[in-house]
């Protein structure tokens, strides 16, 4: 039993700190992305335009490693996804130009598609399944996390040592990979349930292309609200509110408190009371928290309406690894819930452009408003039509 609830514990936090470290590097160009278009020569939306080619290679990384973890197993996928994303992290602070930049972002895309569907199988196999609701907002809140110290890092660094040297810190998954090579077992429930060729794994696939359809629709709805309340929201902060880089930095990361608290208490509420009432009732709080959030009139409301905002859109996400795990048969665990998260991804993308475009045609409040209120009835709607398995038993 001991050595069980020590391999889960392992495995859940290689997944989180994977989850960390790609969120971190993502959040290091949002914070820094007004400071990279002036050394580049370019417009926001031109350094805005690189989190949408980012968000856009997402799926490439989780069709070949979901594929790869359904076919070979979880952990080596997970490594070498890991060992790929660090370089090309390090990579980006080398950047000698605007194209250069641009072509790591897609890479780094790749790479980051690839980590959460290997990971969140991985863990999602292994945690106690009346805890998994909890777990699941632990580990979707890896996410938040890697936010959280890419507004630290950008607090303590940025006005010392500019943009580039923060990228550096990206080797750190390298030796992540190490702790999974030496400290995660294999998943069991693959090997019982795995395909033995890759005909049957491709079969399994198309058995379950109405699955993959209602799940990329359900992620298209959650990536328009995270990416839309979060990627733009530094740049709001300084256009809008005229914030220097430590006002920007705390705000966020403060916001990023909520999001963890929001992720652990929203996916406990789904584990005694379902899935999708869980996500439904965050994002009608996160609907009514929408005015506090950009027309707050002074700073002490902007911050509480950061902390709200992020409460509710990453407690709803919280319940999402447990959901979609729950959702997808075993044999396809690794590739159906990864790249149909990661096609939501893809079709969310716009967001960032569309934002900052509309912020050249009216405020940077009003186009955050309208946006998120948008998006947030889109997915209650999306998590409402569809079904759950809350609590079922993997690999039967």
């Amino acid at each position: 039993m001991t050595e069980k609830v020590s391999d889960h514990r392992a495995a859940l936090t290689a997944s989180y700190l994977g989850w960390l470290l790609d969120a971190f590097d993502f959040f290091l160009v949002i914070f820094c992305l007004t400071a990279i278009g002036k050394e580049f020569h370019r417009p926001d939306k031109d350094i805005a335009l690189s989190i949408t080619l980012t968000l856009a290679f997402r799926p490439v990384g989780a069709f070949l490693f979901g594929l790869l973890a359904d076919r070979y197993g979880r952990r080596l996928p997970l490594m070498i996804d890991l060992v790929f994303y660090s370089v090309v992290e390090v990579a980006t602070g080398l950047a000698p130009n605007y194209t250069t930049f641009m072509i790591l972002r897609a890479l780094f895309g790749i790479g980051m598609g690839g980590e959460w569907g290997v990971g969140a199988s991985l863990a999602m196999e292994k945690v106690p399944a009346r805890l998994r609701g909890l777990l699941s907002g632990f580990l979707q809140q890896g996410y938040s996390t890697g936010n959280l110290l890419a507004a630290l890092c950008y607090f303590f660094l940025f006005e010392r040592w500019g943009w580039r040297p923060m990228f550096f810190l990206g080797g750190l998954p390298a030796l992540l990979a190490l702790f999974v090579r030496f400290r995660v077992e294999e998943s069991e429930v693959w090997r019982k349930t795995r395909e033995q060729s890759w005909a049957h794994l491709g079969r399994a696939v198309l058995a379950n292309w109405k699955l993959f359809v209602y799940i990329t629709l359900l992620m298209t709805a959650f990536n328009f609200s995270s990416h839309g309340t979060q990627d733009m929201y530094p740049t709001f902060l300084e256009r809008y509110w005229h914030f220097g880089p430590a006002k920007r930095s705390a705000i966020t990361g403060f916001s990023m408190i909520g999001a963890l608290v929001g992720g652990l208490a929203v996916g406990l509420f789904s584990d005694r009371y379902g899935r999708r009432k869980a996500m439904i009732l965050a994002l009608a709080g996160a609907v009514l928290v929408v005015p506090l959030w950009t027309y707050s009139p002074n700073l002490t409301l902007l911050i509480i309406g950061a902390f709200l905002m992020q409460f509710m859109v990453q407690g709803a996400w919280g319940v999402i690894p447990a959901h979609l795990a729950e959702l997808s048969p075993d044999s396809v665990r690794g590739f159906l819930p990864g790249f149909a998260y990661q096609c939501g991804v893809l079709l969310a993308s716009s967001i960032v452009y569309i934002q900052a475009v509309f912020a050249t045609r009216m405020s940077y409040a009003t186009a955050m408003a309208v946006t998120g209120s948008t998006v947030f009835v889109m997915a209650g709607i999306m998590t409402a039509v569809g079904k759950e398995k809350r609590g079922i038993t993997f690999g039967h």
